[in-house]
């Protein structure tokens, strides 16, 4: 198996390679710059992501292909400016991953997971010390997803005491919030509506990790639910030979409130309940 992924990863180089190549490569390809391959490497991030949480291991090999495709792409980019290679990614990695793990790689005492994710996030502290990033909210990605920042950044602020006593007073904040955002109403300023709108999200983040859940997945749950529950509407709908135009908002608000009693008395029986 070594010798296969090492011989397939260099295959795979050399595709990225000929694909550049400023005489005979192709032509989008060679036009693409950094910053126009980004949008790509989020994108092929979620999909696996995605295939993840759909348990779609027949497509997780694609999906993880696709994003090592875009490392590859980076890589060959840099070299080509002489920046780094792909070796150079690679060896930084693995350094890495040796250092954060003295347990496993070194001398240090064996470790439990919660000590582990503590002497973790000692390691990058250093390392961003070692940067020059100062600030104990310094090294948070800017270009993450915008509940999965708020989190991390409250996360942070938390381990110098800057936090919550419990969920109880982020939903006291929560409920506070509101009101601001309720005052906003009627001048309808967007300007102010959308300040208010984002410090209610902030605090649902705030909420959610106070709970030790990931907003993403939250949200990407109560996503996945509202498209099921949807979808389920119209199809309920259209077996009546009506399509959504056609009725009032009345018979849909029926015809979801029966989708959730449905899922309701089949999540009441044995077998995997539906998120």
């Amino acid at each position: 198996m070594p010798d296969t992924a090492e011989a397939e990863l260099r295959r795979l180089l050399g595709i990225m390679a000929a694909l550049r190549d400023p005489h005979h490569g192709c032509p989008w390809d060679r036009e693409q710059t950094f910053a126009t391959i980004a949008p790509y490497t989020v994108e092929e991030a979620y999909e696996v992501a995605d295939a993840v949480a759909q348990r779609d291991f027949a497509a997780l090999p694609d999906e993880l292909g696709d994003l090592l495709f875009q490392v590859v792409y980076h890589a060959r980019m840099a070299e080509e400016d002489g920046r780094f290679g792909f070796a150079d990614v690679a060896c930084r990695v693995a350094d890495k991953m040796i250092r954060r793990h003295p347990h496993v790689f070194g001398g240090a005492a064996e470790r439990d997971a919660a000590t582990q994710t503590t002497a973790w996030e000692a390691h990058k502290e250093a390392e961003r010390l070692e940067r020059a990033e100062t600030g104990s909210l310094a090294g948070v990605p800017v270009g993450l997803p915008a509940l999965t920042r708020a989190a991390k950044l409250t996360t942070r602020a938390s381990r110098v005491g800057f936090d919550w006593p419990d969920a109880a007073a982020v939903l006291e904040k929560l409920d506070e919030e509101i009101g601001e955002l309720r005052a906003e109403l009627s001048e309808r300023d967007p300007v102010r509506l959308a300040d208010e709108v984002g410090d209610l999200l902030f605090v649902l983040a705030n909420l959610a990790r106070k709970l030790n859940l990931d907003p993403e997945t939250c949200l990407r749950q109560a996503n996945r639910k509202f498209e099921r529950r949807f979808n389920d509407m119209e199809g309920l709908i259209e077996s009546k030979q009506l399509t959504l135009a056609e009725v009032p908002l009345e018979a849909m608000e029926a015809a979801w409130q029966q989708v959730k009693r449905t899922e309701r008395s089949r999540s009441a029986q044995p077998g995997p309940a539906q998120p």
